[in-house]
Formats: C-alpha cells, sequence, structure tokens
C-alpha cells in the first residue's frame, strides 16, 4: 500500500529479516490492543520465534535506530512511530473478508426503508464508529447527478438569478452580477445555450464541455452572452459544491485523551471535519484510489495531525462513477485488520446505494 490499496503486499517489507518483522508485528499489534510499550520479556513469551530476551532487546535497538520504534519514557518497552505504523500497515497487516452474516448486517442496516437519503447516510457513519471505535465519515457529493435544465433571470439592473434544475427535481439558485447594459435577450439566449449543451451531462462535465466548446471559438454568441454562460457556471464553483458530510462518533476520539496538549489536537481535528475544503480533499483522496487507503498522521494532507490515522475508500457506482467517500478516523491505534474490510464493503453499499 502507498497510502496503499487492498492490493499485493511484499512478504516482508524491504529492510526486515524475519525476526524484526515478527517483533515488529507483536508491538504494533499490542499497541493496538492496549495502547502500552512492549518490553523484552513480554515479547519472549508471545512470539512465535524462540527468542531471548537480550536478542529481541537488540532487534528493538535496531528498530529504534531505524525510527520504527521509540521509547515513551525510561522503561525498557517500545512503542511503535507513525513510520512502524505505516511499515505494519503496508507489509505485516493480516486481515480477513468479512463474513456473510456481517455483509448482511451491513447491508441491512442501510436499507432505506422509507428513511430519507440524509438520514440513511448518518447511520451509515454511526455504524461505522460503533464498528471501529472511532469517527465514521460518509460524505456524498452536492449535485454530481445530471443537470435537467439552466434558466437564468433579469432582477434588476446588473443582477440575475441563475436557476439549476438537476435531473433529481433538485433545484438551486443563485445571483449573479451581470454587465452594465446587457439586454434581456442576452439571459434568454445564455440559457438556451446551456440547455442545448446538457445532454444529460453532470455540471462538472457540462463545464469541461462549455469550455472547450467556447475556447474553440464553435459557439456563436456574442461577448455579453459568453460573459452570462461563464458567470452562470461559475457560480456554482467547487468550494460551494463539496457536498455532505456526515461525522458520527467525534466523542471516541476523546475517550483515551489525557494530555492538554492532545485535547487541542483533537479539537482541532473536529475544527477541520467542519470546513468545507475537507469535503473536497475527501473527494480527491477518493477520486486517487481504486480501493482502500490508509493515512498515517499527515500523509493525507488533509489534517496534518499526528497521532491519527484514517481509513478511507471511494463508493463506486456499477458504472464506476465515484459518488461519494466513506472512511474511518481515529487514533493511530485504530484495528485495522478488522476496519478495512468494514470500510471497503460498506463503500461498495453506498455505491450501489447512490448510483
Amino acid at each position: 500500500m502507498n497510502p496503499g490499496t487492498l492490493s499485493s503486499r511484499p512478504a516482508l517489507p524491504p529492510g526486515l529479516d524475519v525476526r524484526s518483522a515478527a517483533i515488529l508485528r507483536e508491538i504494533v499489534e499490542q499497541y493496538v490492543e492496549t495502547g502500552e510499550p512492549v518490553g523484552s520479556r513480554t515479547l519472549s513469551r508471545r512470539l512465535p520465534l524462540p527468542l531471548s530476551p537480550a536478542t529481541i532487546r537488540n532487534v528493538m535497538a535496531d528498530l529504534t535506530e531505524a525510527g520504527l520504534l521509540f521509547s515513551p519514557h525510561a522503561s525498557a518497552g517500545r512503542l511503535p512511530t507513525e513510520k512502524g505504523v505505516r511499515l505494519f500497515v503496508d507489509g505485516l497487516l493480516q486481515f480477513g473478508s468479512l463474513s456473510d452474516e456481517e455483509r448482511e448486517t451491513i447491508t441491512n442496516s442501510l436499507e432505506m426503508r422509507g428513511r430519507s437519503l440524509q438520514d440513511t447516510l448518518a447511520e451509515a457513519s454511526s455504524m461505522l464508529s460503533g464498528l471501529s471505535s472511532a469517527a465514521g465519515l460518509v460524505l456524498a457529493p452536492k449535485g454530481d447527478g445530471a443537470v435537467k435544465h439552466i434558466e437564468f433571470v433579469a432582477l434588476g439592473p446588473r443582477r440575475a438569478l441563475v436557476i439549476l434544475v438537476g435531473a433529481d427535481g433538485q433545484v438551486e439558485n443563485r445571483v449573479i452580477e451581470t454587465p452594465l447594459g446587457l439586454p434581456p435577450s442576452a439571459l434568454v439566449e445564455a440559457g438556451n445555450y446551456l440547455n442545448a449543451q446538457l445532454a444529460g451531462r453532470s455540471l462538472e462535465d457540462l463545464r469541461t464541455h462549455v469550455s472547450a466548446d467556447m475556447s474553440a471559438n464553435r459557439s456563436e454568441l456574442d461577448h455579453l452572452t459568453a460573459e452570462i454562460v461563464a458567470s452562470g457556471l461559475a457560480t456554482w464553483s467547487d468550494v460551494d459544491r463539496g457536498g455532505t458530510l456526515f461525522v458520527r462518533g467525534q466523542a471516541r476520539l476523546l475517550a483515551d485523551v489525557t494530555e492538554i496538549e492532545r485535547l487541542s489536537t483533537i479539537q482541532m481535528l473536529f475544527e477541520r471535519l467542519e470546513a468545507q475544503e475537507t469535503m473536497l480533499r475527501l473527494l480527491e483522496l477518493a477520486q486517487e484510489s481504486d480501493g482502500v487507503r490508509i493515512f498515517i498522521g499527515a500523509e493525507s494532507g488533509l489534517f496534518g495531525l499526528s497521532g491519527t490515522s484514517m481509513v478511507v475508500a471511494p463508493a463506486r457506482t456499477d458504472s464506476n462513477r465515484i459518488v461519494g467517500a466513506i472512511g474511518v478516523i481515529g487514533p493511530t491505534r485504530l484495528n485495522y485488520g478488522r476496519i478495512i474490510p468494514v470500510v471497503d464493503y460498506t463503500a461498495r453499499v453506498i455505491g450501489r446505494m447512490l448510483g
């Protein structure tokens, strides 16, 4: 896995032999389970290899020097660094698939059964939170479907209303400024031009198509009408149409927090989860991936925070169109082996539902 997918992984991570890989794996697994440092005597009892505490200490020293382990205090126990967790996730993590019963439970919990789509997506984020003991994230992009109709209506001098009707019947309005002296016919012409270009396109596809058409001078629009077309499309900017982000289980991120410094980090995370840019970046991460991706600490570029991990997957329709992102964010000691298949399957169910 680069901040990777569920694809193939090497038998041993580069630079690790069988002994060091076994010790790193055991330390990370104990860290995930307890959050406590692990010492050489404990490892000698738990490892499948017959190694003495002295040999284990030597290997732990080498792993520490390599930046994969650290000692949180003066004791001989070790914890994994974020680099160590990354190496574990990339090359040592063992995870299984969900049972038929688990799949059925997830599918049944996400059936709409008369609920609104928003309630169902909120339920999905709550379910992810419960299964992961972390915060569950579900992002549904706004207005990603086909556009049915666009209309421009004059509001007075230098102002016009842009009305966009989606194929799903959703109506959105925006007010734009218009050039001085714009004739009413230019608004009608701009609407007619855009409606002629729709052909079942999404707003993003329509922007791309219209931009190419106008750049190639294929349209017969005059300068003022072309300006109205551009303004009308620009008013639904990417930031404005980021989507709806459902986050449940934020309180779980506070469960193990004791230090004031760590508390301020979690509070910063909460603030960033509410930011529009977070939704856009989540979509970008999903679009860059064919499957589940795991980000340790600041790797995603989304939060820039140490001590946290995020598991995210794209929600795709049967036609492979991305319609959202599903994920979990929590402390670095997430139970990755459990969470990865849950996120993967939930993303598939949500993708079919939104498709």
